[in-house]
């Protein structure tokens, strides 16, 4: 027999990176996590009772549909890995619920049927970010599903196909939405339909509606290349002023020549870690929230500690002269706390050595004839952007 297309289909496209000569780690880059989740919902099944009936019955039996229960809860666990921002694979197991109905028979009998659907799949994850917690998800992928029904009969419903089972791979696709409430947790709201056997030789559909918990693990801050010492440099040798000619000096005896002392090489030791970023780079205007970038940027400066001693780690906010005075101080105060709670969740970090400071507008960057000649409200944000910073610096022995 020749394999599912569906499953040749689901192999090609999870494995194209692999087949190219691309190396997970090389596509992963520095937004590659595993995650593992749980997912609760809705299904409502499309099965054609009426066909279902007819073949599960004798021949010669007819039966007439009274009553349907197309709804029932669905549930699912997944693990996934995510390759970078935009693309992840994922596989799980599902339970897309029951659905059932009953039905009056000629001859006289009547008729109860349940169908199941239970199964395993592997997607492919599409990721399109629209702020720096929201998400837009779609999935397309293979199911690999089995369908167990049973048919129960009395009086005249002479039951051909009691409890027919069969399996099979057919294709699902969904969307949804993600929001990231914090770098290890996430929820996500995703709707999906599933193609789905009969058990008798037919197809339905099963749409599903779930919410589900999605827990990151094992991502890795971005590496960060470490700077070296620069050699100190050697100051050129005065110039020599030519001796005045004099009379030969009458001889001396030499006496034995003493070797100077070996003079240690000037070590210039490595300036400890300091960050300086722009509040562009790290919060959206009158915003207290983290942008990705920034993330990044915070990463890579505890990656750098990494081993090393020291004393504290002092992250200072700062503001322009525009708005008033009292929420500046106020606004400076809490990204720089904001920093700070960000910086003590990270792995390697001491959350106890860490302070953090809002200077408002007392700690400018421009001076006060800066930015004097009338312009507009744009041109003046432009001008004072040095002035908008957040500083992170580490002090001790390097």
């Amino acid at each position: 027999m020749n394999p599912n297309p569906h499953l040749r289909l689901a192999a090609l496209a999870l494995f194209a990176p692999l087949s190219l000569g691309v190396a997970p780690h090389a596509v992963a880059q520095d937004n590659s996590y595993y995650y593992f989740g749980l997912g609760a919902g809705q299904g409502r099944a499309k099965f054609d009772e009426e066909s279902l009936a007819a073949r599960a019955l004798s021949p010669g039996v007819t039966a007439t549909v009274l009553d349907r229960d197309e709804r029932d809860r669905a549930y699912r666990a997944f693990i996934g890995w995510q390759w970078n921002r935009f693309l992840g694979a994922e596989a799980g197991y599902f339970d897309l619920g029951r659905t059932s109905f009953n039905a009056s028979t000629v001859p006289s009998g009547t008729l109860d049927g349940t169908m199941r659907v239970r199964g395993y799949n592997l997607d492919l994850v599409g990721t399109l970010p629209l702020g720096e917690t929201v998400s837009l998800l779609g999935r397309v992928g293979v199911a690999f599903a089995r369908t167990r029904n049973s048919f129960v009969g009395t009086g005249g419903a002479a039951v051909s196909q009691p409890s027919p089972v069969d399996r099979q791979s057919n294709p699902k696709f969904g969307l949804g939405m993600q929001v990231a409430f914090t770098p290890s947790l996430m929820m996500r709201v995703e709707a999906e339909r599933h193609r789905v056997s009969d058990a008798l030789g037919e197809r339905a559909h099963i749409n599903t509606t779930m919410v589900s918990l999605v827990f990151p693990f094992g991502r890795a801050p971005a590496p960060m290349r470490r700077a070296e010492a620069m050699p100190a440099a050697m100051a050129p040798a005065a110039p020599m002023s030519p001796a005045p000619l004099a009379e030969p000096p009458p001889p001396v005896v030499a006496a034995t020549p003493v070797a100077p002392e070996p003079v240690a090489p000037r070590v210039v030791p490595a300036p400890p870690p300091r960050v300086v970023l722009p509040v562009e780079s790290m919060f959206s205007h009158d915003s207290r929230v983290l942008r990705p970038e920034a993330r990044i940027e915070l990463d890579a400066f505890a990656a750098r500690l990494a081993g090393r001693r020291y004393d504290v780690i002092r992250i200072t906010g700062h503001a322009d002269r525009m708005g008033e005075r009292e929420h500046n101080e106020v606004l400076s105060q809490q990204r720089a706390d904001v920093v700070k709670a960000y910086l003590s969740g990270l792995p390697g970090i001491d959350a106890s050595r860490i302070q953090s400071v809002g200077r408002g507008t007392s700690e400018p960057q421009t001076a006060p004839s800066d930015c004097a000649a009338p312009m507009t409200r744009d041109a003046l944000i432009v001008c004072l952007q040095r002035d908008r910073r957040v500083e992170v610096e580490v002090s001790g022995e390097f």
